[in-house]
């Protein structure tokens, strides 16, 4: 376990257990504020299937974030060359894809989100080989672009995927600091 210190609270990352955590994260993807996770039809067996695959995954990774020991965001850590955009873009040395999602709040904290995000980026960018993260929101996902900007992302262009259409967006580790400094 990793953690990272910072407003508003302490953040660490567990390496997720589907068995264990499928009920939780099914609460979550399941919520229509995480419609652009798409399982909103899941059912708790299609979440542990899922994170299953992903723990099977040499190139796919899957970590529960906890605030204070308490279980708030699913970060996803992938290759880009082997998972999700191959083929879709020209992969640099050190890339590494990401997804996030912060679980649905019954008092939503400002500035919350960003710092769940601010913690994601530190806690890849602390692997030396880590030369730039990439994401690829769907286009409508206005909010996390939003976010994302905040971090450090520049936009690339609109990609798409067989499942929607997305933004291909790269923060490399200088850009990140530039953004934490301001």
């Amino acid at each position: 376990m990793s953690t990272t210190t910072g407003a508003p609270g302490a953040f660490a990352f567990r390496r997720l257990d589907p068995a264990e955590d499928a009920g939780l994260l099914h609460t979550w993807v399941t919520h229509p504020k995480a419609a652009f996770w798409m399982m909103q039809d899941a059912r708790p067996a299609d979440v542990e299937r899922a994170y299953r695959a992903i723990e099977a995954d040499e190139h796919h990774h899957a970590l529960l974030g906890l605030h204070d020991g308490t279980p708030v965001f699913l970060m996803e850590r992938y290759d880009p060359a082997h998972r999700e955009l191959a083929g879709l873009y020209r992969p640099e040395p050190g890339d590494v894809g990401m997804h996030f999602l912060v679980a649905p709040a019954e008092t939503p904290v400002h500035g919350f989100t960003r710092a769940v995000l601010t913690a994601v980026m530190r806690h890849l960018f602390d692997d030396p080989a880590t030369a730039r993260v990439v994401v690829e929101p769907d286009v409508r996902n206005t909010a996390v672009h939003a976010l994302n900007a905040a971090v450090g992302f520049l936009p690339e262009r609109e990609i798409q995927k067989p499942e929607k259409r997305a933004l291909l967006g790269f923060c490399t580790r200088e850009r990140f600091e530039q953004a934490m400094a301001a």
